[in-house]
């Protein structure tokens, strides 16, 4: 399976992003906590460079702990501040704010020095389709000033939100990067949502799911779905469209409708707190 979406509203974005990026004081990334490498987009650090810049693990709660500390400590070690959080139920939200002084803190001095007082800290706010921006903005501000959307893509301009007299955000349309190298990353970057499912395989990303689980989270699909131990990925689809009474026309299993059960659970947390990937350990 091929992975590509880029619609031309994206490119509009990025020029946009690079237009304003002189009045920001701080960027803002918000980073899927499943996926923190694969969700980033590399045009960011060039656009970012010589800025303060905060990394935010959103949906640290669908991710497992251990891959949460993990990836704090790879983005602390490169420089970056770094806050768990889960932009829907606020958990994490209150530690932004002390961050952002922090991040802030030569500019906020150097404001000083030259007499400039309580000028707001500017921060924009960054991020691939559905990683959260906009439900983290609302979340942040304590009321909906930004349009949300469980599907990519709901952001098509920008928009200057004052939060307090302390900061002001700017919100940006998701972007992603025109190809992608790794189809790797287009494969994760699609289970969690950030493609448009219209325009992939669902039988396949399901399929790669259950490959992912049986070899890093062995026994789980197993337990969830009250299924025989898998030893064929697609007999596993099969036995789970049995299962759960997916079926079509004749008695037979409906291997689609099974494919965006398996999914669903995936990206709700109905299958526990699961990393797609780690940092490189070489």
């Amino acid at each position: 399976m091929h992975f590509q979406w880029y619609p031309g509203h994206m490119t509009k974005a990025k020029r946009m992003m690079q237009e304003n990026i002189k009045l920001i004081d701080l960027i803002i990334e918000l980073v899927d906590a499943r996926i923190p490498l694969s969700s980033r987009n590399p045009d960011i650090d060039d656009l970012g460079k010589n800025k303060a810049r905060l990394i935010l693990l959103n949906k640290s709660d669908l991710a497992s702990e251990k891959g949460n500390e993990e990836w704090k400590k790879y983005f602390e070690d490169k420089g970056f501040y770094v806050v768990k959080v889960n932009s829907k139920n606020g958990n994490g939200i209150k530690n932004v704010n002390s961050v952002v002084q922090d991040a802030c803190k030569e500019k906020i001095e150097r404001d000083r020095k030259r007499g400039i007082l309580n000028r707001p800290i500017r921060a924009m706010v960054v991020g691939i389709p559905n990683v959260g921006k906009s439900t983290f903005i609302n979340t942040f501000a304590g009321k909906a000033c930004a349009k949300t959307g469980n599907k990519p893509g709901v952001t098509k301009g920008k928009q200057w939100i004052k939060l307090n007299k302390n900061v002001e955000l700017l919100d940006t349309p998701g972007i992603l990067w025109p190809k992608f190298e790794d189809q790797l990353v287009g494969l994760k970057l699609a289970l969690i949502g950030s493609i448009k499912d219209e325009i992939l395989n669902v039988e396949e990303l399901a399929l790669e799911l259950i490959k992912f689980l049986n070899n890093h989270y062995k026994g789980l699909m197993e337990e969830k779905y009250t299924i025989p131990e898998i030893e064929n990925n697609a007999f596993a689809l099969q036995n789970v469209a049995e299962s759960k009474q997916c079926k079509l026309k004749g008695n037979e299993p409906d291997l689609v409708k099974a494919a965006n059960l398996i999914i669903d659970d995936f990206r709700n947390g109905k299958l526990g707190r699961i990393t797609l990937e780690f940092p490189d350990k070489s």
